[in-house]
């Protein structure tokens, strides 16, 4: 009889205990998924290479293969498009491969970055080398700007997706994000000024051409030192491109070495698919295809902003030694209103933040195209541009892990697909850098663009103000409009949020559960 009692006590007991065993194990969990400011900034280090050799080719690419390497303006548009559309291939290319990888002891996104990191390294030097012959230029060009492209996907997908796996818990993946993008815009100030700073002690003068009568020629300042010549510019892209080369590599190991990558935040895989049956299964749910598509139509209008700002600032304004440092006004500017706009979406929510941070950039677009040149005015200008800048650049990362647990919720049984919508997301916005960069090329030789002119014809000048000014707002306008029929707002994120939580509690019951009854037994 006592032993009965005893039994049945010590069962009251377990029962009791139970909830406090089980508050113990979620609190250990939490801790778990909790990030130290430590590993958020090793993380958002992992994001500096993209955006500091991103930045750099982006603003410098165009100017470099037409004034420095020389190359005619429809080559140079053959570069740069197959190259950013090679780029944009190759990211669900790497993205399927990366859901298909199997689990190390690294982790599975992080050996990806690892191995790419010094092959990508390489290239991104070779395509700022001016190689010592004529005939096979545009070929060296293509080739290492599409090699480059392609080991650099295999660094920035990876590390795209690994938001999904350093926490299951949102509000950590938000506030890492949130590093992340400071971390990313200050590579963007910081390969601004790199290469504009080291290039620009080192500016070739400019050959003056026929249309010496040209409106704008009055505007264009007097060219350098006369000691430079067109070797010292390019040794100065070379200087430039190994200091980036070497802070690729640093922040490589950084985030190899800072952030451990948590299996525990992942649910189990789904059976292995095709490539077409991850374009489909990614595509076809709607809230993440009409987010692609919004930032699709806003991003090439920044891209193409982005990609012709140097030369619109060195022939069109006439600030020919001035543009990078009006380019890192931008840059800084962006990097300081990161913690606003960060604040903005926490207060009134990510779709109110889209379209003011958007739309903010529009008037003063307009007022650069259609003010004289007036350095001082460039400079107010470019400030808030860059206002704009920091919202692009936070937003839609910040808004893709939503779309991603969003898809979650309504499809419980397919997991482990995080890299695809990464990817394709990467995809759309290389394509449209791709797009941007080989029209605006295209356009500026149909305009009769002259290489190394100290002025340029008219048709260059209004093909300029065009690419800056009416199609970046144009694009920017479609794409708020798609954002309009965008369904996750803040009430169904929560909502989302809630729910996963709840299957996660679920399944981390269901495993204390089975854990104690294989004790038992």
């Amino acid at each position: 009889m006592a032993k009965g009692e005893g039994g049945e006590q010590y069962s009251n007991a377990s029962l009791l205990n139970k909830p406090s065993s089980d508050g113990i194990q979620l609190a250990r969990k939490r801790d778990r998924n909790r990030l130290s400011i430590c590993n958020k900034l090793c993380y958002a280090v992992g994001g500096a290479p993209y955006q500091i050799t991103g930045c750099a080719l982006g603003f410098f690419l165009q100017i470099y293969l037409l004034d420095v390497a020389q190359l005619d303006p429809f080559y140079a548009s053959i570069i740069l498009f197959v190259g950013r559309a090679w780029d944009a291939i190759t990211d669900p290319t790497v993205g399927f491969l990366v859901s298909r990888s199997p689990w190390t002891r690294f982790g599975r996104m992080l050996p990806w970055i690892l191995f790419s990191t010094p092959l990508a390294v390489l290239a991104y030097f070779l395509i700022w080398y001016v190689p010592p012959f004529e005939n096979g230029k545009v070929i060296w060009y293509l080739f290492f700007y599409c090699l480059f492209q392609t080991l650099q996907t295999c660094f920035h997908v990876p590390y795209s997706a690994l938001t999904m796996f350093i926490s299951s818990e949102q509000k950590e993946r938000d506030s890492a994000t949130a590093y992340r993008m400071t971390v990313e815009v200050l590579g963007t100030v910081l390969g601004t000024a790199i290469q504009g700073q080291i290039v620009g002690m080192a500016n070739a003068p400019c050959l003056p051409g026929p249309n010496g009568n040209n409106s704008n020629s009055s505007l264009t300042e007097s060219s350098p030192e006369p000691g430079i010549s067109i070797e010292h510019t390019r040794m100065a892209y070379m200087i430039s491109s190994g200091v980036i080369c070497l802070i690729y590599i640093l922040c490589a190991v950084v985030l190899f070495f800072g952030v451990r990558e948590q299996k525990e935040s992942c649910r189990p895989k789904s059976e292995p698919m095709s490539f077409f049956q991850g374009i489909r299964l990614v595509m076809g749910h709607g809230p993440y295809a009409k987010l692609v598509m919004v930032f699709l139509f806003t991003s090439l209008g920044f891209m193409l902003l982005e990609g012709n700002f140097a030369l619109f600032c060195s022939y069109t304004l006439g600030f020919r030694n001035d543009f990078q440092n009006i380019l890192l006004v931008i840059m800084l500017s962006a990097t300081l209103t990161i913690p606003f706009w960060q604040w903005f979406l926490s207060r009134f929510g990510k779709k109110t933040a889209v379209y003011v941070g958007s739309l903010s950039v529009v008037p003063f677009l307009v007022l650069v195209a259609l003010v004289k040149s007036n350095l001082i005015i460039t400079y107010i200008v470019s400030f808030a541009a860059g206002v704009s800048v920091a919202a692009a650049f936070l937003l839609p990362w910040s808004m893709l892990p939503d779309v991603v647990d969003d898809f979650q919720v309504h499809n419980p049984d397919s997991t482990g697909h995080e890299a695809l919508f990464y990817s394709f997301y990467v995809f759309f916005t290389k394509f449209a850098s791709g797009v941007s960069l080989g029209i605006s090329t295209l356009s500026l030789d149909f305009a009769g663009y002259v290489t190394r002119g100290c002025s340029q014809p008219a048709a260059v000048d209004l093909t300029l103000k065009l690419l800056v000014s009416a199609a970046p707002i144009a694009l920017i306008i479609i794409g708020l409009c798609i954002l309009y029929t965008y369904p996750i707002d803040e009430e169904r994120r929560q909502g989302n949020r809630k729910l996963l939580q709840e299957q996660r509690d679920s399944e981390s019951d269901s495993e204390t559960d089975s854990t104690e009854l294989a004790n038992m037994v």
